[in-house]
C-alpha cells in the first residue's frame, strides 16, 4: 500500500508541478537580485537575503526563509487536503476499502506518501537555492559570513554550513509536517479537498494572527507556528536551542493528536460514494 502511494505521488503531474513553483520563486528573487544588485538592509525579511549578494553559499538559507511563511503550507496543505478526500469525492476511495486493505494500513500510507513529498520539496527548494546562488553570487572558497537578526556574521566553513542547512531543513520539513496533519484530519471529515487545505490554511493563519497580538499572549507558545522561524536560531554561534526544541516539541504534539483524530474518524467514516 505504502508503495502504491508513493507511485501515485511520483506520477501526479500536480508533485512536480507543486514543487517546481516552488522553486522557481527563490530563482526568480535570485535573478533580480542578480541584475540590480539590491538587496535588503540586513536584518530586514527575509532572513539571510541581505547576506547572499557577499555569499551566494547562503541562498539555499535564504530559499527557505522565503517559501516557508506562505507557499510551501499552502502546497503542503493542498496535498495533504486531497489524500482523503480526493478519492472520497471521485468515488475511488470505496473501490480502495473493498480491497482486503485495513484503513490504518491505508491512512498511514498517505501519511508516509505526506512525509516523502515535504522532504522532497524542502531538499529541492534547498539544493535549486545552493545551485542558484553559487551560479549567480560570489561564493567564498573558504569561510562564509552570516548575519543572522541585525547582528554581525559569525565566520563557518563550508561544512558547518552545510550541517547547518540540513538542520534547518528537518526542522522545516517537522513543522510542515503539523500542517499535514491538521489537513490530513479534514481531510478525513469532508469529501472537499479545497475545504479540507482551505481548513487547515485557516488554521495557519488564525495562527500567524495570534501570534502577532499582544492580548493573545497566554495562547501565544502553543500556537502551530509560534516557532516556524526558529530554525533561524541553528545559525547562531552558539546555537540558541530554547525555541528550536519548543518548536519541535509543539508540531510533535500537533501531528500526534491531528494524526490520532484522522485515524479515529477515518476508522469509523461511513463511506457511501
Amino acid at each position: 500500500m505504502i508503495v502504491a502511494e508513493l507511485r501515485k505521488l511520483v506520477r501526479r503531474p500536480r508533485t512536480w508541478v507543486s514543487i517546481g513553483l516552488l522553486c522557481a520563486l527563490p530563482t526568480l528573487v535570485a535573478v533580480f537580485l542578480a541584475v540590480t544588485d539590491v538587496g535588503p538592509e540586513p536584518g530586514q525579511e527575509p532572513a539571510f537575503l541581505a547576506a547572499v549578494l557577499s555569499n551566494g553559499a547562503l541562498y539555499p538559507a535564504a530559499t527557505l526563509a522565503i517559501v516557508l511563511p506562505i507557499f510551501l503550507p499552502v502546497v503542503v496543505a493542498v496535498l495533504a487536503g486531497d489524500a482523503v478526500a480526493g478519492e472520497a469525492g471521485s468515488g475511488m476511495l470505496r473501490y480502495l476499502l473493498i480491497r482486503p486493505v485495513s484503513r490504518t494500513r491505508l491512512l498511514v500510507a498517505k501519511l508516509v506518501a505526506l512525509m516523502v513529498f515535504v522532504l522532497v520539496a524542502v531538499v529541492s527548494v534547498a539544493g535549486t537555492g545552493y545551485l542558484v546562488g553559487v551560479s549567480l553570487f560570489e561564493a567564498e572558497p573558504g569561510a562564509v559570513t552570516v548575519t543572522v537578526n541585525s547582528v554581525s556574521g559569525v565566520p563557518m566553513s563550508r561544512t558547518e554550513l552545510f550541517v547547518r542547512i540540513a538542520a534547518a531543513m528537518l526542522y522545516i520539513g517537522v513543522s510542515m509536517l503539523g500542517v499535514g496533519a491538521i489537513a490530513l484530519f479534514l481531510s478525513t471529515v469532508t469529501e472537499s479537498p479545497l475545504a479540507a487545505a482551505m481548513g487547515a490554511l485557516a488554521a495557519m493563519v488564525t495562527s500567524q494572527v495570534l501570534v502577532t497580538l499582544d492580548a493573545a499572549g497566554a495562547v501565544r507558545p502553543y500556537l502551530p507556528t509560534r516557532y516556524w522561524l526558529a530554525w533561524i536560531d541553528l545559525f547562531r554561534d552558539p546555537i540558541a536551542w530554547r525555541d528550536v526544541e519548543r518548536g519541535l516539541g509543539i508540531q510533535t504534539v500537533y501531528v500526534a493528536v491531528f494524526l490520532a483524530a484522522a485515524w479515529a474518524n477515518f476508522a469509523t467514516k461511513d463511506v457511501k460514494t
